[in-house]
């Protein structure tokens, strides 16, 4: 066996390793702790996440993260290393913030997977800190903007706590931001749009454009501004994430047949696909990707619920009660 082959299974035995104690699919997979934020919160934050992985002794799980929303995260035990538009970053025990992506970054955690963040609506950044979403764009940094990691770190979120204690930690320093601060709201044609990608990412933006009364022109500077990207990319990027999401059972099952009639034939979807995952979904499918589920949950569990298709409090399908 060479050195590749044994590196390579021993990233696989970590992935069949890892002991969550944020909750799991009916398969067992690890998730995340995720959940809408108080309601002071919402028009600017779309989610709270936290994750408790444990991973036997000190085996990497790589892997990758592919967010359709710009972060900010607290990495509080374990090292994370991930491969941005810059090079390679490496982040422990410190602050980040990052996203959204126009392809799967590659991230390897080694250790523990302590984290907790919070995932920013469109248009959020730029009313929270006056910059454009752009620069962000399959960047990780090493930032703390909103003071989510101010003081002692382990003690704040202290590894013997529950997560939702974590997070409600982390909801209160950015309440304490937001109070000290008091942005504007974001751009509602920003998030009108972020809806429609969720509900129909099929929508050609001129339509959309003209049901919103604008021109098309606007609406390609709100959303380059906002989602740090143009229209039609971040429709295509809601495609291939519902098609991943279902690959790594963590969709509502029921959509299957309705997701796959988003694109025109079959070499339509793969070379989508690939465009984002640098794979066919086949071999997507092959992998465990352990912490790339987490993200695609995320987004599937805050998709739905923006969509009304569960309600406050009610466990998405693919949860383990």
């Amino acid at each position: 066996m060479d050195a590749s082959m044994g590196q390579k299974m021993q990233l696989r035995d970590a992935a069949n390793t890892v002991e969550s104690h944020t909750g799991v699919t009916h398969a067992g997979m690890p998730l995340s702790a995720n959940r809408p934020p108080a309601p002071d919160l919402e028009p600017w934050v779309g989610r709270v996440i936290a994750s408790k992985l444990e991973n036997a002794g000190s085996l990497s799980i790589d892997c990758g993260i592919c967010s359709d929303l710009a972060f900010a995260r607290v990495v509080l035990r374990g090292q994370w290393d991930v491969k941005t538009i810059d090079g390679m970053a490496h982040f422990k025990d410190q602050a980040l913030l990052y996203g959204p992506h126009t392809q799967n970054m590659r991230l390897t955690c080694t250790g523990p997977v302590h984290a907790v963040g919070l995932g920013f609506r469109p248009g959020a950044i730029t009313a929270l800190l006056g910059r454009d979403a752009d620069p962000l764009v399959d960047r990780m940094i090493a930032t703390d903007p909103f003071g989510l990691a101010i003081g002692d770190v382990q003690q704040s979120y202290r590894p013997d706590t529950d997560p939702e204690q974590w997070l409600q930690v982390l909801e209160a320093r950015m309440r304490d931001f937001i109070e000290r601060t008091k942005p504007a709201l974001p751009d509602p044609i920003a998030t009108a749009f972020e809806r429609a990608s969720f509900d129909d990412p099929n929508i050609a933006p001129c339509d959309f454009a003209e049901e919103q009364g604008i021109s098309q022109r606007q609406l390609e500077r709100i959303v380059k501004r906002d989602f740090g990207m143009p229209p039609k990319m971040v429709l295509r990027r809601a495609r291939a994430l519902d098609l991943a999401a279902q690959l790594c059972g963590v969709a509502d099952g029921e959509e299957e047949s309705e997701l796959l009639m988003r694109y025109f034939d079959q070499s339509h979807l793969i070379r989508d696909f690939k465009a984002f995952f640098e794979t066919t979904p086949k071999a997507f499918n092959s992998e465990p990707r352990t912490l790339l589920r987490i993200s695609l949950e995320t987004r599937q569990a805050r998709r739905l619920a923006e969509l009304n298709r569960i309600g406050p409090g009610e466990i998405p399908p693919w949860v383990a009660s």
